[in-house]
């Protein structure tokens, strides 16, 4: 084992150890990255010997921070397509997590932002602790979440979800357990422990009865207590009229958020919400990624991403120009683009694509 690779793998008794190893760039994920992912989990199912798998982030920070949204800018700006390839694989790799036929254990230490999402909330025993920060941050550099992340919010409690997406807040423990994104809180003085005894596992029940084992009660989160205005604000039909309700409730949380929400994209907030309430009635991951794919595809071609990734990360001056400035210059049809099928480029995850793998 080379440990210059960015994803190293190991065995552990019948467990299958996946490493993320960039840490120095928050184990951003690059192709290379997502491609020997996948070559790890078809190697993991044919392997009878091995019972499950189990992910982790070198580094103390976090398991993974996203995409490499940088290589991403600078082949937006080149007028490349490597992106594009990317995220065909990486969005194959969320929807192979989520089928994998044993279990698929995700350390969500630290931060877990976009691209972390999509390789951990979809696993079957996905595990916080006190350091979690877990966000779909993607309308603040001019983009839409993805990697399944608008499934995931989609089916969130109440409007939960929407005030995720348009804001791109961080949730820790309590709140990711609340939304759905999270099983089991364990302190993350235990995971050493809990991954030792994880390798001592045998079987799939072994390996739940572990994790359950180890879980105690996570520490307050914040969402459950804004629930009330959440829902009456966020159940808004508009962006616009989503904003209004939250400066008027009344509320200074509510109000805070309304001020967030109008930092981001405007086009990315419309698109975000018509994209999750879409999702709500997509009736498979699958279908839901090759629905991303499509709103991926064209938002790369739009100067927000190339510009938010500016503001936010290059420069890092905070002060992004959108094109266009305002929510009320987005029109319907700007919004339905984002939509629109792309003939012969599509994902062809949903029902009737070809196999995956």
């Amino acid at each position: 084992m080379n440990h210059e690779d960015p994803v190293l793998l190991r065995t552990e008794g019948r467990i299958r150890h996946i490493t993320l190893n960039r840490p120095r760039a928050l184990n951003a994920l690059n192709h290379a990255m997502v491609l020997r992912m996948g070559e790890a989990l078809d190697a993991a199912e044919q392997d009878a010997s091995v019972a499950a798998v189990l992910l982790t982030g070198a580094g103390q920070r976090g398991l993974c921070a996203g995409g490499d949204i940088r290589a991403i800018r600078h082949d937006a700006m080149a007028g490349g397509g490597t992106a594009l390839d990317f995220w065909r694989d990486e969005y194959r790799l969320n929807a192979r997590i989520a089928r994998f036929p044993k279990p698929y254990v995700a350390v969500m230490d630290g931060i877990v932002m976009g691209g972390g999402v999509g390789i951990s909330a979809h696993g079957s025993i996905r595990i916080v602790t006190e350091r979690s920060g877990i966000a779909m941050p993607e309308t603040g550099i001019g983009f839409v979440p993805d990697v399944g992340g608008t499934y995931l919010l989609g089916r969130a409690p109440g409007e939960l979800g929407t005030h995720l997406s348009l804001t791109g807040e961080a949730v820790g423990a309590a709140d990711a357990l609340l939304c759905g994104l999270a099983d089991h809180f364990v302190p993350s003085r235990e995971l050493p422990g809990l991954i030792a005894a994880l390798d001592a596992c045998t079987t799939p029940a072994d390996i739940a009865a572990t994790a359950e084992r180890y879980a105690v009660a996570a520490p307050g989160g914040e969402l459950a207590a804004h629930r009330d205005w959440i829902d009456s604000c966020y159940g808004a039909d508009t962006v616009e009229e989503i904003v209004e309700r939250l400066a008027d409730r009344g509320v200074p949380a509510a109000k805070q958020a309304a001020a967030t929400i109008l930092s981001k994209s405007p086009t990315s907030l419309k698109v975000t919400l018509e994209a999750v309430r879409r999702a709500r009635r997509l009736d498979s991951l699958e279908a839901v990624l090759d629905q991303e794919y499509r709103v991926s595809s064209t938002a790369f071609t739009r100067p927000d991403l190339v510009e938010g990734v500016r503001a936010q990360i290059i420069d890092k001056d905070r002060n992004p120009r959108w094109s266009p400035a305002g929510l009320a210059e987005v029109t319907e049809a700007d919004v339905a683009r984002f939509f629109a099928p792309l003939g012969g480029g599509e994902l062809g995850l949903g029902p009737g694509a070809p196999a995956t793998r």
